[in-house]
């Protein structure tokens, strides 16, 4: 029960942030958005930490790892699929980002041995087709004649860092790692990374004080970040990478689902045969746990999540 709580809880907080994001665009550069994102987040965490009384100790023969996590999964990724955004459609960056399911799959059995299931691959394969038919408006119209490619490659690009950020996230928990304190450094160096890359691509340290711009970077920095990725790792954690990587495929509908109500979306017979695909997938992706995440279940997870 515990697993499906995160994991419902991390799909309807980052289908949403798909929304939050939108009010995010314009006067500061995304550089900066990001920076201020997960800097609020790993302070919000670091506090949280000290009112607590929890350990914010890491390793340090290994710390290079959570930097590497930081830069990879709090800023890096993130870049890549603002960049994209700006030469393809977000239902063609959905579709890309689906394969997190399978690039997470593969890398956790280069990195860790671990089996990649074919109904997993099964799974991914119904989740692509669901969000290729929920998005085939655009994605009937693309051209490969024009900046849609480069659009695609950068698409595919976050989606590796997003999977390596996964896999060096993996490697830290292994060393029994709070999740707090490994999640409020590495965003801190995520920040740090988007602060120093905004900067020397010479992007303006400014702020925008539109209550709506305000109310989406509260909302990204406690739900969408410090929030959800706590969901993120303790679902990596439980149920494994590929597994949690399919939660990906749902995003999208849950943004579409805040879109009917604020932008008036009209679903078509298309997107509703998409979802089914999605469900479909979902069912193979979840159903028949490994042994280890049944246990967690049992027992109870005393991570500091």
């Amino acid at each position: 029960m515990r697993t499906l709580f995160l994991y419902a809880a991390l799909v309807l907080i980052w289908g949403s942030t798909w929304v939050a994001i939108t009010y995010q665009l314009g006067e500061v550069a995304p550089e900066m958005s990001i920076a201020y994102r997960f800097g609020a987040a790993s302070l919000l965490l670091f506090v949280y930490a000290l009112l607590t009384g929890r350990s914010l100790a890491l390793p340090t023969d290994r710390y290079y790892m959570v930097v590497v996590q930081g830069i990879f999964l709090f800023s890096g990724n993130y870049f890549l699929v603002y960049y994209a955004s700006e030469l393809i459609t977000s239902g063609l960056i959905a579709v890309v980002f689906s394969l997190i399911v399978l690039a997470n799959g593969a890398f956790e059995r280069i990195f860790f041995g671990t089996p990649l299931e074919m109904r997993l691959v099964v799974a991914a394969g119904f989740g692509m087709v669901g969000i290729g038919l929920i998005f085939w408006p655009e994605i009937s119209v693309l051209s490969l004649a024009d900046q849609s490619v480069a659009g695609l490659l950068l698409a595919a690009a976050s989606v590796v860092l997003a999977s390596l950020g996964n896999m060096a996230a993996i490697s830290n928990m292994g060393r029994a790692t709070g999740l707090v304190a490994l999640n409020a450094h590495a965003m801190a160096w995520g920040a740090l990374f988007a602060l120093m890359l905004g900067l020397g691509l010479g992007r303006p340290v400014n702020f925008s004080f539109q209550a709506d711009y305000i109310a989406s970077l509260v909302f990204l920095a406690v739900f969408g970040s410090a929030v959800a990725f706590a969901c993120l790792l303790a679902l990596i954690r439980t149920i494994g990478a590929a597994r949690t990587g399919y939660a990906s495929v749902l995003f999208p509908i849950v943004a579409l689902t805040w879109s009917t109500w604020l932008e008036d979306y009209q679903w078509t017979t298309l997107a509703i045969a998409g979802i089914a695909c999605a469900m479909v997938g979902n069912w193979l992706a979840l159903t028949r746990l490994p042994q280890r995440s049944l246990d967690n279940d049992k027992t109870g997870d005393t991570s500091d999540g």
